[in-house]
């Protein structure tokens, strides 16, 4: 009985049906609460729509939905196929999409499967967080590690798409590029990027307009701009990052991001100077985990859903291990406990409410984990000490 529990545990085509069988559950739940329930996703179809009847995207329309748009015009594109279905078709397929491109990135990884499927299952409660509310980020995760897959793998037009896709979309998907240093081809990539980001920038003008799309971009870098000043708030659901762990210490809101990025950017580069490592696929997937983490650790618009990115990029730090020591293992459990339960009912509401969301603790098992991440880059053998199987 153990050893068939463990078959069907350590076998990646379970526990992707389980995210499957979720992603419909979960959408359909939600659809049967109400309009207030599916908020997001109405605010995603209208993004459409919008665009259809050359409607600003990023005012509010409290009477299709609260809160406004943050995402690019390209995002109208992609959500096009989705917002013409009914809504409970709709919001089941986008749920469907989103987790199919991600289990798909984890079945591309140079992993075992047993280790593809722990990966999924350690991912599970983070992913159910996102897809509750229909995030993009459960497909911007996969996005960003298919771009890195891809890189290694000398597909430089499907790295470059991949990239881009999360840029246009949502801006901080520029990361993307922190592979480029290891891009073969670094013409073909280059030249095939441009002409992706034409293509994408053009493709809203089918049914809109040129000025129109030309508008919106400007509309959405000032947005954008706002949101960003909206999100260092003391009591905001959002900015659960390294800059919001010390805002909310220290009880000042007004303690500039600039000052994070300036020693963060550095960190993070640091590593690049290993030139010798760049052609370990474990030196380039550390650096993909890198990546994830400092996306969500130095965003002040990370919230709960937003922590997909930086637990996928745990996951890889954790598998690609060759021989995971005790402090390893250790924070690992930390991450599972504080990252991914916190919003649970593990925790106390009591608890929650005055020490986890006041000082956003979601982040900081990320942010220890990103630290030991620079540390190994910096010092590790990733020929002897990492293991891609």
């Amino acid at each position: 009985m153990k050893e068939k529990f463990l078959k069907i545990l350590l076998n990646p085509k379970y526990i992707f049906g389980v995210y499957l069988i979720i992603s419909v559950v979960t959408a359909i739940s939600k659809y049967l609460r109400g309009d207030y329930a599916i908020n997001n996703y109405l605010i995603f179809k209208n993004v459409f729509f919008n665009t259809l009847h050359k409607k600003n995207l990023y005012l509010q329309y409290l009477d299709l939905y609260q809160d406004s748009n943050h995402y690019g015009i390209f995002f109208s594109a992609l959500i096009a196929p989705f917002a013409l279905m009914p809504d409970w078709i709709g919001i089941c397929l986008w749920n469907v999409a989103n987790t199919a491109i991600f289990l798909y990135a984890i079945h591309k990884l140079p992993l075992s499967d047993p280790k593809k499927a722990l990966f999924a299952l350690l991912c599970l409660q983070e992913y159910i967080t996102s897809s509750l509310y229909f995030q993009f980020n459960i497909a911007l995760v996969a996005l960003l590690i298919l771009a890195a897959i891809y890189v290694y793998e000398n597909k430089e037009v499907k790295s470059v798409t991949a990239t881009l896709v999360g840029v246009f979309v949502k801006v901080y998907g520029i990361v993307g590029l922190a592979q480029f240093f290891f891009v073969k081809n670094k013409f073909k990539y280059i030249l095939s990027g441009l002409i992706v980001a034409v293509l994408f920038f053009a493709i809203p003008m089918l049914f809109s307009s040129p000025a129109f799309v030309i508008q919106s971009y400007a509309d959405w870098f000032q947005s954008l701009s706002e949101k960003n000043g909206q999100n260092q708030g003391l009591t905001s659901y959002q900015d659960i990052s390294l800059m919001g762990v010390v805002r909310r210490i220290a009880g000042d809101a007004d303690i500039s991001n600039l000052y994070f990025l300036g020693f963060g950017i550095p960190i993070f580069l640091l590593p690049y100077i290993r030139i010798k490592q760049y052609k370990n696929y474990a030196f380039q997937l550390m650096i993909l985990a890198s990546t994830l983490l400092f996306l969500v650790l130095f965003s002040s618009s990370s919230e709960s859903p937003t922590y997909i990115i930086a637990v996928a990029g745990v996951m890889i730090w954790f598998f690609i291990q060759k021989e995971r020591s005790s402090l390893a293992i250790g924070l690992l459990i930390f991450v599972i406990l504080l990252t991914c339960f916190s919003t649970s009912d593990l925790f106390p509401k009591y608890v929650k409410e005055h020490f986890i969301h006041k000082y956003s603790l979601k982040a900081v098992p990320c942010i220890v984990v990103w630290f030991r991440v620079i540390y190994e880059l910096l010092t590790k053998d990733f020929e002897k000490n990492y293991s891609l199987n």
